[in-house]
């Protein structure tokens, strides 16, 4: 009787998590092949030591909220809260704000420590697979992967022994290939960086503005709650009857956590209010005056992204309030200001402007053409201020490095992210549906600005 639905478990997790993946046409970042790839390899290293269903199907999707649109809520819906559990604990928690690379891989491994003995096998075959990748194509990321590797083995011996002893030798053997000493130290790797670009004053105040101006308390919605001392079922009728994806459950006149719309259908049999309470993980919650960028960085991972003020939870955010006006006029700002970020790379590349020889004929025609209607109407620009937005990102991604600064491996990453944040701006310059078509671009974007901030500060 339960071999059919354990099957039908993992396969529906192995769908689930190719088609989130081919989505949003992520790929492996040195081969450039399917991200199924990876997942697959995953999925069968735990296969091999371990039978339990709900195991094998968080390897399948165990970077889907990471790396995709999907949601915890998402998963917790499709598969149940067991995988739903695993799959947080294998999620990074680490923002860019709390520091260098160092600070937050310590986050994210003290976060791994808390996890269940299943989360942490999953983790090791994540590692083996990530490792023997790394390593083959780029040494010199390699070693500072190792080091980390070796630091995130030490608290991951609660996983299964035959997979941590195969991940021992698979580090042994990697470091061996690329010249480092056995064992490996835990050093930090706060060295390597990618490259940045540098923003003048005017751009950094502008990224100031972009932190400060919007804030959650603009696009928060009031938190209704109800009494956590009402028997289960009243709560559930009530939340149905008034259509709320969600409410507050509050005991002695404060929000202890929150009852979701999709609960009923996992939990079973009458009792208190808070049989049914959820607890706000603590990095779904907000103060009312953080920025859009840290909002939207929530909701890549959870349904619901709560608000404080005065120290109680009293609002609530989802992705359907990102389509109100105040957020569409952010993200058209955030891309004017990405633009500005290319033209600095690009004048700091081509210091002589020998960037015309790389762009196609029609396309260097169509600057040259509204340079001329600008300096007509008095305007004091050069060739480089009249590209085009695709123009200024396909000249910055033809440097390794500079595509590397965005976090892209390929040139054919580089050209699907940019027909996908010209597809943003359309939607926003249309009023179109941005959350359905183009919030992997929106995290992207969010993500951005959050790795301007720590890398230039506040000037």
């Amino acid at each position: 009787m339960n071999a059919p639905r354990t099957d039908d478990l993992i396969a529906r997790a192995r769908q689930f998590a190719t088609e989130a993946h081919a989505r949003i046409d992520q790929r492996r970042k040195y081969s450039n092949r399917p991200y199924q790839e990876h997942l697959k390899a995953v999925a069968e290293l735990v296969a091999e030591v371990t039978a339990d269903a709900e195991t094998i199907a968080a390897a399948w999707l165990h970077d889907t909220v990471e790396d995709t649109p999907a949601t915890f809520g998402d998963l917790e819906r499709a598969f149940g809260r067991g995988v739903r559990d695993l799959v947080a604990q294998l999620t990074d928690i680490s923002r860019p704000i709390d520091g260098n690379r160092a600070a937050r891989k310590a986050i994210d491994r003290g976060h791994i420590a808390q996890a269940t003995a299943g989360a942490k096998t999953v983790k090791l075959a994540d590692l083996i697979d990530n490792c023997r990748d790394i390593c083959r194509h780029d040494a010199s990321f390699g070693r500072v992967y190792l080091q980390e590797a070796a630091a995130l083995l030490g608290v991951l011996g609660d996983g299964d022994p035959a997979l941590y002893r195969r991940a021992q030798t698979t580090l042994a053997d990697c470091a061996r290939r690329i010249g480092l000493p056995a064992p490996l130290q835990s050093a930090s790797a706060d060295d390597w960086q990618p490259p940045h670009g540098a923003l003048n004053l005017v751009q950094r105040r502008a990224l100031r503005v972009f932190t400060t101006a919007i804030t959650a308390r603009e696009i928060a919605q009031p938190l209704p709650s109800f009494d956590s001392e009402q028997p289960a079922t009243a709560l559930a009728e009530r939340l149905a009857r008034a259509d709320l994806p969600v409410a507050g459950l509050r005991r002695d006149g404060r929000c202890i956590g929150y009852l979701c719309c999709y609960q009923g259908s996992h939990q079973g049999g009458v009792g208190g209010a808070e049989d049914l309470l959820r607890p706000f993980a603590p990095t779904q919650v907000l103060s009312d005056a953080a920025p859009l960028s840290a909002v939207i960085r929530v909701l890549t991972r959870y349904d619901f992204c709560f608000v404080t003020a005065l120290g109680d939870v009293a609002g609530v955010i989802t992705r359907g309030d990102m389509q109100q006006p105040v957020v569409r006029m952010w993200l058209f700002g955030i891309i004017t200001l990405l633009e500005l970020e290319l033209l600095a790379r690009i004048r700091t590349l081509w210091p002589d402007g020998g960037w015309t020889r790389l762009l196609s004929a029609g396309r260097l025609e169509r600057a040259q053409t509204l340079l001329a209607e600008r300096r007509r109407r008095g305007q004091q620009v050069d060739l480089a201020d009249c590209l085009q937005l695709a123009d200024k990102a396909q000249l910055v991604m033809e440097d390794d490095q500079q595509r590397l600064a965005f976090g892209l491996a390929t040139k054919g990453a580089a050209k699907r992210v940019i027909r996908d944040l010209e597809s943003l701006r359309n939607h926003l310059a249309h009023a179109q549906d941005i959350v359905t078509h183009d919030w992997p671009q929106i995290a992207r974007l969010a993500q951005r600005i959050e790795d301007l901030i720590d890398h230039h500060g506040s000037p």
